[in-house]
């Protein structure tokens, strides 16, 4: 599951809406619906976010939070090491290996290092 499947579900159980009625609703499958859900799909379109934002009448904050988190789910990303020191594509793809199974205190651990690295100039 997708950070944006993720929030939809909960958006959905929050307002006790099924899946079938949403997506009739904002006019797509429930197919497809479920695959963005589940991680399947990759990120949805600004309109369909903006269905989404419509449908659950939330407010502005709420909505550019959903569209953040829309950003940062695609489920197959690649990472462009061209141009780098071999050690950059060694770790990445050593990361696209072991990701599975890396237990949520290290996934946190690893944020907090990537997280450290964007606040430096």
């Amino acid at each position: 599951m997708t950070p944006f499947g993720h929030a939809v579900r909960d958006l959905r159980k929050r307002k006790g809406v099924s899946q079938k009625e949403m997506a009739v609703a904002i006019g797509v499958s429930p197919a497809y619906l479920s695959a963005l859900e589940h991680g399947k799909r990759g990120v949805p379109n600004f309109d369909f976010l903006q269905r989404v934002a419509g449908y659950f009448n939330i407010i502005w904050d709420e909505a550019e939070e959903l569209f953040s988190v829309a950003a940062v789910s695609h489920p197959r990303v690649v990472v462009d090491t061209s141009g780098m020191p071999p050690e950059y594509t060694a770790f990445a793809n050593d990361l696209a290996r072991v990701i599975r199974h890396l237990p949520p205190d290290v996934l946190r651990n690893l944020q907090d290092i990537v997280d450290g690295a964007k606040k430096r100039p």
